[in-house]
C-alpha cells in the first residue's frame, strides 16, 4: 500500500505551464533572445538553474544569469501569478487522502514565495506534512534533490511505500535517480510518450481522476488490482 505521496504542483496541481514558458519566453526576449513559445515550454518542470543554460551559454550566464532570473521572476509574480488556478477536485484529493492517513509532501522546482501562494490558492493548509522548493536545495529538476529533501522530511520512508505524482519527464527523472517510482498526470501538457520514456509507471489526467481512482480502490491506488507496473527497461540505464 503507498503509504507516502509526493506532489510536484506546477502543471500537476496548477494550471501554470503556459504561464511559465510564456514569462520565460518574454524574459529571454528582454535579453536579446528570440525564442520559441514551444521549445520554452518543452523546458518547463526545471528550476531557472536547468532551464537557463539550456538557451544561453556559459559567457552570457555569466553577464546577465542573475538579471535574468530576477527580471523573469519579477514578472513572473506581477502578470501571470494571479491568472492562476487549481485543476479541478485538488482540494477534495488532499482532504481524502488526509482522512485516510496517507502522509503527503510537496516537492516544487518553484521558489517559496510562488509555493506558498499555490497552498493557500488549493486551500491545503493543513492537508500535507512538509513541502520542499528550489530555494532549499542546490539543483532542481531533473535533479533528485528536492525529491531528497522530501524524502528525509518524511522521514526517509520505504520506497516501495511511496510514490511521485507530477506531470513532467523532469519529475519522473528525479524521482527515477531515488527509485521512486511515478504516476505521470497529462493535465500540465507533456505527452503520454515522453511520460513513459521518462519512466512513468502510470498515466492518469488529472487530480480528479486520481480522486476517482482513490475512492474505486485505496488499498491499490494509484497502481490497481495488479498492483505496481514493473520498472521500464531501461530506468537503470538512465
Amino acid at each position: 500500500m503507498v503509504q507516502n505521496v509526493i506532489f510536484d504542483v506546477d502543471g500537476t496541481l496548477v494550471d501554470s505551464v503556459d504561464e511559465h514558458a510564456e514569462a520565460w519566453r518574454r524574459a529571454f526576449l528582454e535579453f536579446g533572445r528570440d525564442v520559441p513559445f514551444a521549445h520554452v515550454r518543452s523546458q518547463i518542470g526545471k528550476g531557472a538553474d536547468q532551464l537557463i543554460p539550456v538557451f544561453f551559454n556559459d559567457e552570457e550566464l555569466a553577464q546577465f544569469g542573475k538579471d535574468l532570473e530576477e527580471y523573469r521572476s519579477q514578472l513572473f509574480l506581477k502578470d501571470f501569478l494571479p491568472k492562476i488556478r487549481p485543476f479541478p477536485k485538488v482540494r477534495e484529493l488532499f482532504q481524502r487522502l488526509h482522512k485516510e492517513g496517507r502522509r503527503v509532501a510537496l516537492a516544487s522546482s518553484a521558489r517559496q514565495e510562488e509555493l506558498e501562494h499555490y497552498i493557500k490558492l488549493c486551500r491545503l493548509k493543513g492537508l500535507f506534512e512538509e513541502a520542499t522548493s528550489k530555494d532549499e536545495v542546490d539543483k532542481s529538476k531533473p535533479h533528485p534533490d528536492i525529491f531528497a529533501a522530501a524524502m528525509k522530511r518524511l522521514g526517509s520512508p520505504d520506497v516501495s511505500a511511496t510514490v511521485v505524482i507530477g506531470d513532467t519527464p523532469y519529475d519522473a527523472l528525479a524521482a527515477g535517480k531515488l527509485s521512486l517510482p511515478t504516476v505521470g498526470v497529462l493535465c500540465g501538457g507533456f505527452s503520454p510518450e515522453d511520460l513513459r520514456a521518462a519512466g512513468c509507471r502510470v498515466l492518469m489526467k488529472d487530480p480528479a481522476e486520481l480522486l476517482a481512482r482513490f475512492e474505486e480502490s485505496p488499498r491499490t491506488w494509484p497502481w490497481g488490482e495488479a498492483g505496481m507496473p514493473a520498472a521500464p527497461e531501461d530506468e537503470e540505464s538512465r
